[in-house]
């Protein structure tokens, strides 16, 4: 892990930032910003060491923001799902805040797979089709997202800001993540919906994999941007860990197929384990513990 940095945070009461902002609070001077509208969810990352800052990044305002910091990691994400908010918050923010910490060592944009083209089972390299792939459950999502890559990419050659763009698949773990929706659904007795193209299968990256990647996602930061995937080593489908959590919470699990879900996204993981190494929690495992974790 990374000792003795300054490190700035977006987001990170969120659910892929919050256990990454706690786990280099601890060896690490942590700023993080969001709208801290909870005061329960800024109490923890305060107990935890880290300096929580207001800023709203749909209005740019990065005036109370360090600019000194040693690295970026922009892990928020505003799914509003409207054009004028997330366009501002998601892609215009990241320029206006690599502007504010152009002398960064380094910054992680942290993008997603759903920014490319649907293409079944296949598996998706980072030079394959972009698209827009979350429409059917979130209209701006992948727009934004693919907008923020681009400002990204502007913003490592306009100041040389070395900038590692990674592309998460399904981040799950003790703090949650989708299939922990699924769990809920299951233990409600509610069907799982699955893509009719089935099986629909990802690669699912547990936090403890995401935690430990970080430092080296900032070490391959380059000037023009690097893109890497970014998830699980191994694939697994909704029909497989769904059948698992119901195993695990003694219930009973149905599925419906429906085009209004988000069909398979499978990723070419052969970069990213030249680049950053392999994953090491298996999903197996993973779900057990965050079942324990939620319930």
């Amino acid at each position: 892990m990374l000792s003795g940095a300054r490190i700035l945070v977006t987001g990170p009461t969120g659910q892929v930032a919050l256990p990454v902002t706690r786990a280099l609070a601890a060896d690490n001077e942590v700023f993080g910003i969001a709208r801290f509208r909870d005061p329960a969810a800024r109490e923890v990352l305060e107990k935890a060491g880290v300096t929580c800052i207001e800023a709203n990044l749909a209005q740019g305002d990065f005036s109370a923001v360090p600019t000194d910091v040693d690295y970026v990691l922009n892990l928020a994400v505003v799914k509003s799902n409207r054009w004028d908010i997330d366009l501002a918050a998601n892609a215009e923010a990241t320029g206006l805040l690599m502007a504010h910490c152009r002398n960064a060592k380094a910054w992680l944009q942290c993008s997603s797979t759903g920014v490319y083209q649907p293409a079944g089972q296949h598996p998706l390299k980072e030079t394959d089709a972009l698209g827009d792939n979350h429409r059917v459950i979130m209209e701006t999502y992948s727009i934004a997202k693919i907008a923020a890559e681009t400002v990204a990419r502007l913003g490592a050659r306009q100041w040389e800001l070395p900038v590692t763009i990674a592309r998460l698949n399904v981040p799950y773990g003790d703090n949650g993540g989708w299939p922990a929706f699924h769990l809920a659904m299951i233990e409600a007795g509610q069907p799982v919906p699955l893509h009719p193209e089935r099986p629909n299968t990802f690669n699912p990256i547990h936090e403890d994999d995401i935690i430990r990647m970080i430092p080296r996602l900032l070490e391959i930061a380059t000037v023009p941007a690097t893109t890497v995937n970014w998830g699980g080593s191994e694939t697994a489908s909704i029909e497989a860990w769904s059948a698992l959590l119901g195993e695990l919470v003694g219930r009973e699990v149905s599925f419906v197929e429906t085009e209004q879900t988000i069909g398979s996204v499978v990723i070419d993981p052969t970069r990213m384990h030249e680049l950053v190494g392999p994953t090491e929690v298996d999903w197996r495992d993973g779900m057990r513990r965050m079942v324990e974790a939620q319930r």
